[in-house]
């Protein structure tokens, strides 16, 4: 991948986040099986939305980053372990993969949630600078991996989402000029239809894998 980026699915996303955080909070299991990947992906705190991947899920999603170069499968052993390569790829220091994991694993933060939620994996001396590394994200000459969200009323602090999945819902209907409050969807329908899109695209996911392995089986070409 070395000019565009892909447009990455919710269930890709979720991978390619918890490979950057166990790097970090777990390095004594890392690079990570795919069993402790999926207990990653569906673990109940510090995620959002919540998801139920099963291991055939996690393992299109595996392939296709792979086929990014954004993952990487260990040779040797008799299990298959997976890390990712996000610094290499996107060309963004340690600090700049730390928030973004925080944003593909937990959705819209602000400055000041994300230094908080990053400190298992990195302590940034203050929220400034956090700010100037979200800065560099969003104004990266090869394509912004950030962007600003307006800010949310009665908010004191705007939010920030990564652009790895594409545009985010909310800063389209913001950018649309839809009133606060009086928009066609509600901050809670926008995070409800984005928890349906992700359980949709897992089970597509699943769906491509399952053809894919019946294909090789009866020995013919896979058409999808």
């Amino acid at each position: 991948m070395t000019s565009a980026l892909p447009i990455l699915s919710a269930v890709e996303t979720r991978v390619l986040g918890v490979l950057a955080e166990k790097q970090r909070t777990v390095p004594d299991s890392y690079p990570l099986t795919l069993n402790t990947l999926v207990s990653g992906c569906n673990q109940k705190t510090s995620r959002n939305p919540l998801m139920e991947l099963s291991e055939t899920e996690a393992q299109a999603a595996l392939d296709s980053l792979k086929g990014y170069s954004l993952v990487m499968e260990s040779s040797g052993g008799r299990v298959a372990r997976y890390e990712h390569n996000i610094e290499r790829v996107l060309r963004v220091p340690s600090q700049s993969t730390i928030l973004l994991t925080v944003l593909m694993l937990r959705g819209p933060q602000t400055a000041g949630e994300l230094r908080i939620a990053s400190e298992r994996m990195h302590n940034f001396a203050d929220i400034s600078s956090v700010e100037a590394f979200l800065d560099e994200l969003a104004e990266r000459p090869a394509g912004a991996l950030v962007v600003k969200l307006g800010r949310l009323p009665g908010a004191r602090e705007s939010r920030w989402m990564h652009l790895l999945a594409g545009p985010p819902l909310e800063h389209m209907l913001e950018t649309a000029g839809a009133p606060a409050g009086r928009g066609d969807a509600s901050l809670g329908e926008v995070a409800a239809l984005k928890a349906n899109v992700a359980r949709l695209e897992a089970e597509v996911a699943a769906l491509k894998a399952l053809t894919a392995r019946i294909c090789s089986e009866l020995g013919i070409a896979d058409q999808a």
